[in-house]
């Protein structure tokens, strides 16, 4: 009997020792702290990822050189899956399951996402232990919070300055360099001399290599329909806020689908198609077959945006043939409107990296993040290694080789030092860095002309510019850009008005720009009588409502 309680008493000791130390382990800690975090920082972890915005193949970090030395600086790896498939099918099978990566990023699903509560809260997290993230965000923070005043997600690029991309890779009317270079390098500013100019060309050389010059084409496949659509408010001066006009004093938002700008727009289009000069074929082409068509020369003008088009005018380029590369150009309606086609500095607050309620340590992971976001390791990032892949020159300015250059242009060692995977998707900021450097290489101005070719520099000297940039206006500050991020709940008035005025825009603007003249008039009455049966005005308020929260945020008040 005195051995039975000898050994009760032991096992209660033992009891009583093994409960203290868990609440000693336990004190202070948040939810999700591991036993690694207080013991070893560095021990190893693993969490995982899943990128629904793009499709790559799937890796672990370590297996790059930036992802092994940010498993050298924290312990931690990461296992990355990429879509494959259809987004919301994935999305929802997650949801439908309560089962997520560590990590996601669910791209135009995230909303969905933040209704199911898939996504922790960051507040504490990033207060407690990301100083470098609260840093890098610090501007935005208070944009970054959801209606509960929660952060759920990090959303990429945040801006720190303004940094023009020199190549343009956003908007703009572009011309083929053979019909400037046929007339001198005129300079033309308004859309009848965009199109004037085209004309005079097209006349003289209606053939290109045996196949007839094409003069204008336009994209309008899949959701890419922007393409036609979004030019009335670049024509008028106004950058790429979607759908809509923001007034810049009363920050009302208006829609100009149905309004005098589009208008004008389609019936210069219809102008030129009466003249034999649009791709009739603009309104059944798919996007592969678009770009082909820009990649084989034939056509002398088109818009869109520059990373849109990239692989067609990379194409040309690599063909050697300068005479068929494309000019961007700032066109508008009138000479004495200002172009606001470059991008200013923008924060959508609609796309990002959240960690999900599965996530196994969010401490570990919001650290991984954090370390991520110190300034040295945002330029490991997108400039990479000192001697390696860019150089420093005596000023303190970062540029590449030409070696350089053509290195961290080949995909295959994008992917294996971890470019491809590490520059975009993950807690990034923008712009300049605290030494005047641009975040990206790209925006560089140096690394920019080290790529130009003779073509180039000859072209740009025609126009008195040293990047192509120059050519375009200083964008005016916007609090609110872009206007599209503003998030339209399914199932909305908001979100019902879009999806039918897409619907109407695609039975008409067909018309509108390929029936005879004398058919406009009567077809643009037709189209703007049934868009306004449209609830218009639920649309402009949800974006308005977007907007002053925005520009209210930018004044430091919630």
């Amino acid at each position: 009997m005195r051995r039975n309680v000898l050994v009760s008493l032991l096992l209660s000791l033992l009891l009583l020792l093994v409960t203290a130390c868990n609440e000693k382990a336990n004190v202070g800690s948040d939810k999700g702290e591991s036993s690694s975090t207080n013991n070893d920082e560095k021990a190893p972890f693993t969490f995982t990822y899943f990128n629904g915005g793009t499709a790559k193949k799937n890796i672990e970090a370590n297996q790059t050189r930036i992802g092994k030395i940010f498993e050298e600086q924290t312990g931690v790896n990461v296992k990355m899956e990429y879509l494959v498939g259809d987004l919301n099918t994935k999305i929802g099978t997650m949801i439908a399951s309560g089962q997520y990566p560590d990590t996601l990023v669910p791209d135009a699903a995230i909303d969905k996402l933040i209704d199911a509560k898939a996504f922790i809260p960051l507040n504490d997290l990033i207060e407690k232990h990301a100083p470098n993230l609260k840093k890098l965000y610090e501007p935005y923070l208070e944009q970054m919070k959801a209606e509960d005043g929660n952060i759920y997600f990090l959303p990429f690029g945040v801006n720190h300055g303004y940094v023009p991309n020199p190549d343009i890779d956003q908007g703009a009317f572009w011309i083929q360099r053979r019909v400037l270079k046929e007339f001198g390098y005129p300079k033309i500013k308004t859309l009848d001399e965009y199109f004037d100019l085209i004309e005079k060309y097209k006349e003289k050389y209606p053939q290109t290599d045996g196949k007839p010059t094409i003069g204008f084409t336009a994209l309008t496949y899949d959701w890419r329909f922007f393409v036609i659509s979004n030019p009335p408010a670049h024509l008028a001066g106004y950058p790429n806020d979607g759908e809509v006009i923001v007034d810049m004093q009363t920050h009302e938002a208006k829609v100009y689908g149905n309004g005098e700008y589009t208008k004008r727009w389609l019936k210069k289009l219809n102008e030129i198609n009466a003249k034999g000069l649009f791709d009739k074929e603009s309104f059944v082409s798919n996007y592969d077959e678009y770009l082909a068509k820009i990649a084989s020369g034939r056509v002398l003008g088109f818009f869109d945006y520059g990373w849109q088009v990239n692989q067609a005018l990379n194409s040309l380029r690599q063909s050697g043939n300068d005479d068929l590369r494309y000019m961007p150009l700032p066109i508008v309606f009138d000479k004495n409107i200002k172009d606001q086609y470059v991008d200013p500095p923008a924060f959508a607050s609609n796309r990002g990296i959240g960690i999900t309620v599965s996530a196994k340590d969010p401490i570990r992971i919001i650290k991984y993040f954090d370390n991520m976001a110190k300034e040295e390791n945002q330029k490991l990032m997108t400039w990479g290694i000192k001697g390696e892949t860019y150089e420093v020159d005596e000023n303190g300015r970062y540029y590449r080789t030409e070696e350089q250059i053509q290195k961290t242009s080949d995909e295959q060692f994008r992917e294996q030092f971890g470019f491809a995977y590490f520059e975009w998707y993950w807690p990034r900021g923008n712009g300049m860095f605290s030494d005047g450097n641009a975040w990206e290489p790209r925006r560089q101005p140096e690394v920019a002309q080290a790529s130009y070719t003779e073509g180039d520099k000859k072209i740009l000297e025609a126009y008195g510019a040293k990047v192509f940039s120059d050519l375009f206006a200083k964008p005016d500050e916007r609090p609110w850009y872009p206007a599209w991020s503003a998030p339209i709940k399914q199932g909305s008035p908001a979100q019902i008005y879009q999806q039918k005025k897409q619907d109407l825009q695609r039975k008409y603007f067909p018309k509108l720009v390929l029936d005879p003249p004398s058919k406009f008039e009567d077809n643009w009455k037709d189209y703007v009588t049934e868009y306004n049966k449209l609830d218009i005005k639920a649309f402009e308020e949800e974006i308005t409502k977007y907007v002053k929260m925005k520009v209210e945020q930018s004044k430091g008040k919630k």
